[in-house]
């Protein structure tokens, strides 16, 4: 037994088809990342971020730290996003598939300003997972009627 701290307890959530996808887009959406923090590793075919997602699911504005982990990815491209620019803050605002060849296809990470991360999946495999105790958040995101 060790004397440190508990793995805090979060929302964790698995995705396996587009329905699932959507819930998982759902509590994502409005979370802030740094470029830096995108990550695809090409040999062990998986796309991670490290975000800080807004709950949603929480009374009280919060953020998170967050885990968001896709399998099975077989290319990453992004779009109207700065080469270089690790520290650059983006917000991401929905996850989107766009099939192809069943069960495969691409997953869309859709970020605020026109940017976009494409993965050229195998099929759909994602896992969100808090990995840090909230924090109050300074407010709530707004989202314009368009």
């Amino acid at each position: 037994m060790s004397g440190g701290r508990p793995a805090p307890t979060g929302l964790r959530l698995l995705a396996e088809d587009e329905e699932d996808l959507k819930i998982l887009s759902a509590a994502v959406q409005d979370s802030i990342l740094r470029l830096g923090d995108l990550n695809f590793d090409a040999r062990g075919r998986a796309f991670t971020a490290a975000l800080n997602r807004f709950r949603w699911e929480g009374e009280r504005p919060e953020r998170v730290r967050a885990m968001l982990r896709f399998d099975g990815v077989l290319a990453a491209r992004s779009q109207n996003l700065r080469q270089g620019a690790d520290e650059a803050i983006v917000d991401l605002l929905a996850v989107e598939f766009a099939p192809g060849e069943p069960p495969g296809g691409d997953i869309r990470l859709i970020l605020a300003g026109g940017g976009e991360m494409r993965l050229a999946v195998e099929q759909i495999e994602a896992r969100l997972m808090d990995v840090s105790d909230p924090w109050p958040a300074r407010r709530r995101p707004e989202h314009g009627d368009g």
